[in-house]
Order: C-alpha cells, then sequence, then structure tokens
C-alpha cells in the first residue's frame, strides 16, 4: 500500500465512522463513495474493531490518569466514553457480534471481542493473564458499563484539563 492509498483509506474509514454516527442501525455502510473499492466486509468490520479498540485504550489511559485509585470505575467510564464518541462504530460492532454474516465473521468477531475483554480487565488491574477467567472478568465490566451506559451525544470533559492547564503545567516543569 502505498502513501495515497493509505490516506485514502483512512478518509474513506472517517466518511464511515461519520455516516455510521448518523444512521447507528447498525449495518455495515458498504453504500459509501469508494467503500466497495477500498474494503470487503470483513476488512471493513476489522478497520473499525481497530478504530474502537485503539480508542478504548487511549481513552482507559486518559481515565486512568485522572482517576487511578479507582481502576475499575476509570475502565468503565472509558468504555462508555468511547460509545459516546464512536457510536455508529459501536452499534456496528455489537450487531455483527449477534448476527455475524458468516461463520470466519463470527470468529473474527469472538477474537476481537475476548481482546477487548482482556483489555479491559488488565486495566483495571483484574487479571493479568490472557485466560477464560480475565476475559470473563472483562465481559463483566463490559456489562457493567453497558448497564449504567446512558447515551449522550454530547462530550462531558469537564474534568478534562483544558489547553491552559496543560501549558501552564509545562511551564512549571
Amino acid at each position: 500500500m502505498n502513501w495515497t492509498s493509505f490516506h485514502r483509506r483512512g478518509e474513506i474509514l472517517r466518511t464511515v465512522s461519520q455516516v455510521a454516527d448518523k444512521r447507528l442501525d447498525g449495518a455495515l455502510p458498504m453504500d459509501v463513495t469508494g467503500v466497495s473499492q477500498t474494503f470487503d466486509e470483513h476488512t471493513l468490520l476489522g478497520a473499525l474493531q481497530l478504530r474502537w479498540h485503539t480508542r478504548l485504550a487511549g481513552r482507559i489511559e486518559r481515565e486512568l490518569m485522572y482517576q487511578p485509585m479507582d481502576l475499575e470505575t476509570a475502565v468503565v467510564r472509558a468504555w462508555q466514553h468511547t460509545a459516546d464518541e464512536l457510536p455508529g462504530t459501536r452499534a456496528i460492532l455489537d450487531r455483527h457480534r449477534a448476527q455475524p454474516l458468516d461463520p470466519a465473521m463470527a470468529e473474527m468477531m469472538a477474537k476481537a471481542t475476548a481482546k477487548e475483554h482482556l483489555l479491559l480487565a488488565v486495566m483495571a488491574g483484574l487479571g493479568s493473564t490472557e485466560d477464560a477467567a480475565t476475559i470473563g472478568v472483562g465481559a463483566r465490566i463490559e456489562a457493567d458499563a453497558r448497564a449504567s451506559y446512558r447515551p449522550s451525544r454530547a462530550h462531558d470533559d469537564s474534568d478534562r484539563p483544558t489547553l491552559l492547564t496543560w501549558l501552564r503545567a509545562a511551564w512549571a516543569a
């Protein structure tokens, strides 16, 4: 893949995310211009899964920075904030986890879900190895996040430091 096609792929993926956020129907937006030339259903779902996972991991890191004493609560909040940031992507992942198009997609979604559960459990400090117990703890954390989740289109980042706060901290250092 050359640099131009890499950037084109990124642009298409951003457009897919925007369309998914508007539709919120959980369907893969294969009708978006350029998608069918760049992705098939499996690769598009994989790219969206990667986008979700990286955004979730970054959000967990941020939440742990602000709430380092209650790891599990920080991880739950991170999952919920990520769901607010990527509602269409989350809907697509949920739909294809529950109703995969074929056995290969079912296997792909099962592996991705296990990796997400492992991330949640490890970052919450409730597991350290890739085993069924740790993945089960991560599944429980996800279930807790979903149970207390109240979708919000507006991001509440009131506890997030402003640019001025960051500059002051950098200046003081």
